[in-house]
């Protein structure tokens, strides 16, 4: 399957992205579709051997809209393009409004006292409002129909035309009064809106915008001895890049030579410089503070952390929540739906109840007018936008909608504890020597056995014989047993190394050492031991560090209703020590690796779960979750696992991530409430339902400010998740 980004131009409302939807999705091949009012693309996932990427161009271009392939460069320029926009719509508005006016003038205070060919100047003034600037309207009318469907630009059309072709009746029949007035002022009210709706919406992307300018330009890179600057985009993996102090780091790698403190707020959205030495990792875009350097390429182009972000960040704003369903339907039946109860109004008034024929015009075209179901399309996109982009400013990056919706709802949460709760950089505490042997000795063996395994306890284990520069001995058949520990031979003896488990399948006797064992794990240390051939001939205890700020979080999350869980591979009375000193109640101890995903099964049983881990071997249970959150700062595996990916090791964004999606669902129930409340009140108004009773007509002029007014009230309520502390 393949997936591809194609910009779309000409969509109007939500009625048109349905459209475009609908026609992709009758293409053989085609497996999945999102269509975004919002950020004007198209996401398909596709079948290779059944369709291409110009056939899906070419089936959006055959509904009437112009679409060519997303790239990169694409998304580098499209602040350009929301400008360019705007800047077109505000001549538009201007042009009308030049018209508009002395209509407006005309029609409502000459209208008891006209002056000379008042309505053939009314009529001339019209004309270039209706065909010139409104043209863009009646094209997505056509298209529409042309579809068998309807569209916002149906409605404003149908009732614009309606009221300029009676008054082009009246005056050449000289009969009546004219209302080319309303049809003006109508086209231009709804092009302010327009105009207020697409600068809101540049400001939904800002967050995009601001990380395309982080990008450098430039590198200093050491070729053949000799330091030259040569664009960014032309560096390759491998490069030695060379950075001074102040420097903007151009690319992703690794320090080779020197050392210093970097910046990497702009990334991780944490304040604090980070100490980086030799062998430590640098990401593109972030600020060198004080040292030199010089560091190797890893990634180039679209590999890097910064621009798969970037890539990240605009699927996430592309996508739909699956809330945004419920608008899509809505929006399927409304327009039709609006358009036949225009045409009851205008039957019921003039046919049945006997009214005058521009009273029964007039209350058809506010029906039409008012209906329009633009700010329901934009309920949902504008506050995904906004809440996702908020995200990514604080080093919290939400994969899609359907994530940010699901974390509201979570019930229980759990938290894998080494890198998670804990620093996940252990330390040897404890050295006991079994038999006459010296802590030295012992240290040197667990050296030796543990330098070939990747385990964070093994790595403490080896930082400590080499602190201590105690001689590793060469080993024979290392065995990594999962869970367990790790076998291997050093000469003609072999050696075991791990927790009682291992001990026990390989019947070694620990039994006399058992309170000594249990005093340690009661400290909440993790105790290896260590056995030559069948007996126990040592300790290590090692401990790692709880992070200073997991305890906070941990009691914030319960604050938040959410029963928290940790799940780990110690053994029962180590677990017990760690979740009691985070005030941790509940917990699964000794849990291997390939287990975690059936401890989150079953606690789906309970309600929705959330999975807290390091990307990296918690991989099965963050995919199990029905949110995976990763934290492991941005490494690949953690992007490509979490559904939410935290750029700082921090647990507070965890709690962050919670209260960012429950405010992000408060905007968009609100924007939806308020859309369909107000179409739903406006509609029977606007029909004539209170003019009987109050003597009052709602005018299409104010139907149509009313109308552009709901769409951008709901997008600046969206923009006010900004202003929203975490």
């Amino acid at each position: 399957m393949k997936k591809a980004d194609i910009e779309i131009t000409g969509m109007h409302c939500a009625s048109c992205s349905t459209i475009i939807d609908r026609a992709l999705n009758k293409v053989e091949g085609v497996k999945n579709t999102n269509v975004n009012l919002t950020t004007n693309k198209a996401t398909i996932e596709f079948d290779e051997s059944k369709t291409d990427e110009a056939t899906l161009v070419n089936t959006i271009k055959n509904k009437g809209y112009d679409a060519k392939i997303s790239s990169e460069a694409d998304v580098v320029i499209e602040g350009n393009k929301q400008k360019k926009e705007f800047i077109k719509l505000r001549k538009s508005f201007y042009f009308s409004l030049l018209f508009a006016v002395p209509v407006f003038v005309l029609g409502m205070f000459f209208m008891k006292n006209p002056i000379p060919y008042q309505n053939i100047i009314m009529w001339i003034l019209s004309t270039p409002v209706q065909f010139i600037v409104a043209w863009p309207m009646y094209k997505s009318a056509f298209s529409a129909l042309k579809n068998k469907s309807a569209n916002m630009d149906t409605l404003i059309v149908m009732g614009t035309s309606s009221a300029y072709f009676y008054s082009v009746f009246v005056v050449l029949s000289n009969q009546g009064h004219v209302y080319f007035e309303a049809s003006t002022v109508l086209i231009t009210i709804v092009l302010f809106g327009k105009l207020l709706e697409s600068k809101a919406k540049g400001k939904t992307s800002e967050a995009i915008k601001k990380l395309i300018g982080l990008k450098p330009k430039t590198a200093t890179v050491i070729r053949n001895g000799e330091e030259i600057k040569i664009k960014v985009d032309d560096v390759v993996v491998g490069d030695k890049i060379i950075i001074k102090p102040g420097e903007k780091i151009p690319i992703d790698g690794i320090i080779t030579e020197g050392h210093s403190s970097i910046d990497e707020s702009m990334i991780t959205g944490e304040s604090i410089p980070v100490e980086k030495n030799k062998g430590d990792r640098v990401i593109g875009a972030t600020i060198n503070k004080y040292g030199s350097f010089i560091f190797k390429t890893t990634k180039v182009g679209a590999n890097t952390t910064l621009s798969r972000i970037i890539k990240l960040i605009e699927d996430a704003q592309g996508s739909k929540a699956p809330i945004q369903r419920f608008a899509d339907s809505v929006s399927t039946y409304f327009v039709p739906a609006v358009l036949l109860i225009s045409l009851i109004t205008f039957i019921s008034w003039f046919f049945i109840l006997g009214s005058e024929f521009r009273f029964a015009l007039i209350a058809s075209v506010a029906v039409l007018v008012i209906a329009c179901p633009c700010a329901l399309g934009l309920a949902t996109p504008t506050a995904i936008m906004v809440g996702t982009g908020k995200g990514a400013r604080k080093g919290i990056l939400i994969k899609g909608g359907e994530a940010l919706e699901t974390v509201h709802k979570i019930k229980n949460i759990i938290l894998d504890k080494t890198g998670t709760i804990t620093k996940g950089k252990p330390e040897v505490t404890d050295i006991i020597s079994l038999n006459n042997q010296s802590e030295n000795s012992i240290l040197s063996l667990a050296g030796s056995l543990e330098k070939n395994s990747e385990h964070p306890l093994a790595e403490a284990i080896v930082k400590k014989t080499e602190e201590e520069k105690v001689l590793f001995k060469k080993t024979q058949g290392f065995k990594s047993i999962p869970g367990h520990g790790i076998t291997a031979s050093i000469g003609n003896k072999k050696y075991f190394m791990g927790n009682s488990k291992l001990m026990d399948d390989n019947k070694i006797n620990f039994n006399k050492y058992k309170l000594k064992i249990i005093e340690l794990e009661k400290q909440g240390k993790t105790v290896m031991l260590v056995a030559e051939s069948k007996k126990l001939i040592g300790l290590i205890a090692v401990a790692d560090t709880i992070k200073d700020t997991s305890y906070n979080a941990i009691k914030q999350l319960q604050k938040l209703k959410i029963g928290v869980y940790m799940i780990t591979g110690d053994n029962e009375r180590t677990a017990k020590a760690i979740a009691k000193q985070v005030g941790i109640n509940h917990y699964f101890a000794e849990v291997l690796p390939e287990d975690k995903a059936n401890y989150v099964k079953k606690l789906q049983k309970k309600g929705s779960v959330a999975m807290v881990g390091d990307g990296i071997n918690d991989a099965p249970a963050l995919a199990q979750a029905d949110v995976g959150i990763a934290m492991s700062s941005g490494t690949d595996v953690a992007m490509e696992t979490g559904d939410i990916v935290l750029m700082k090791d921090d647990l507070l964004d965890v709690v962050k991530s919670i209260k960012l999606s429950r405010m992000t669902m408060n905007k968009i129930k609100q924007n939806m409430f308020w859309a369909l409340f107000y179409n739903t009140l406006g509609i029977p108004i606007a029909a004539g339902l209170l003019y009987p009773f109050t003597g009052w007509l709602l005018n299409p002029m104010i139907a149509g400010a009313a109308m552009a007014m709901s769409s951008v009230s709901v997008v600046i309520n969206s923009l006010l998740l900004k202003t929203k502390k975490l």
